[in-house]
């Protein structure tokens, strides 16, 4: 039996992604932000420091877990062994949502430290349909799916990628994890409109939202921009963003920043702004209201 969550909740509001570094900031504090996010694998340890963590964490906040290493876009089986490890993960922390990305990151047995783009053809996608299955009997949850960046168009692509994901997910069951960031630097980099992106995006499959902030790629002969999760959120993914929840509603949004890490402070007050903006556009004051 595939279950849609646990039996807690991601609130319709701003999270954070975890960073140790900010543990003193947040454990045992009052509430400063909605919820987090982890990467599993991180995590897929026997014991030690970082569980006892991340069982503090729990203790507070609602959880995602956000894989990176599934490789679900590969076309090959799924490792076996990943696959038992991020159950085990699941079954003793229970997160409120469990997602991966639209993505390769292995190949025979080579593993690489990159999330490679998914070849958009009929044929990939149904692979990626088997996989998502594969992944949610073996957790017995359903996940959410990310929408991926892209830096050029593969000339083997048949396929819109709205049409992709959303065919992926009403074929397997799962949900949508819809990044805003990434949707407009593909746009941006592809040369195709972000609105109408936004606006085709089937709000009944949205189970969460990403925001991050991206850099423009110094060493290319044309504008490429690149989702190096190290600023703050663009003025244009922000207008996205509204965009989106103004149609849909208001969602699980998390700020994404990941390199060039800032101290706690200005990673809560990013939060509080998408707080202010579901609050404004979504006609819902997340801090009000009990999702």
């Amino acid at each position: 039996m595939i279950n849609s969550q646990s039996s807690n909740r991601l609130p319709n509001r701003a999270g954070v992604g975890f960073k140790g570094e900010h543990a003193d900031d947040v454990i045992g504090q009052p509430k400063q932000v909605g919820w987090f996010e982890i990467h599993p694998e991180n995590y897929m340890v026997a014991g030690g420091p970082r569980l006892a963590v991340l069982e503090a964490l729990c203790a507070d906040y609602p959880l995602s877990m956000h894989g990176v290493g599934l490789s679900l876009g590969g076309g090959e089986r799924l490792d076996p062994h990943h696959l038992a490890d991020l159950k085990r993960l699941v079954d003793r922390f229970e997160p409120a949502m469990l997602s991966e990305h639209i993505a390769w990151s292995s190949h025979d047995g080579l593993y690489m430290a990159d999330l490679l783009p998914t070849p958009m053809t009929q044929k990939s996608l149904d692979q990626l349909v088997e996989a998502i299955d594969e992944v949610q009997v073996a957790t017995g949850r359903k996940i959410l799916i990310e929408n991926p960046t892209s830096y050029l168009a593969l000339p083997q692509n048949s396929i819109p990628e709205i049409d992709f994901i959303t065919e992926a997910a009403r074929r397997s069951g799962c949900g949508l994890l819809i990044d805003v960031n990434n949707i407009y630097i593909s746009a941006c980099n592809l040369d195709f409109d972000a609105g109408d992106y936004i606006d085709a995006i089937p709000g009944d499959l949205i189970g969460e939202i990403h925001l991050a902030g991206h850099e423009v790629d110094a060493n290319a002969d044309e504008k490429v921009l690149i989702d190096t999760h190290s600023r703050p959120v663009a003025d244009p993914v922000w207008e996205l963003f509204d965009r989106l929840i103004a149609r849909i509603g208001a969602r699980p949004t998390l700020i994404e920043w990941d390199n060039d890490m800032p101290d706690w402070a200005t990673l809560r007050a990013e939060a509080a702004l998408a707080d202010r903006h579901i609050a404004r556009f979504s006609g819902v004051d997340p801090l009000r209201v009990v999702s």
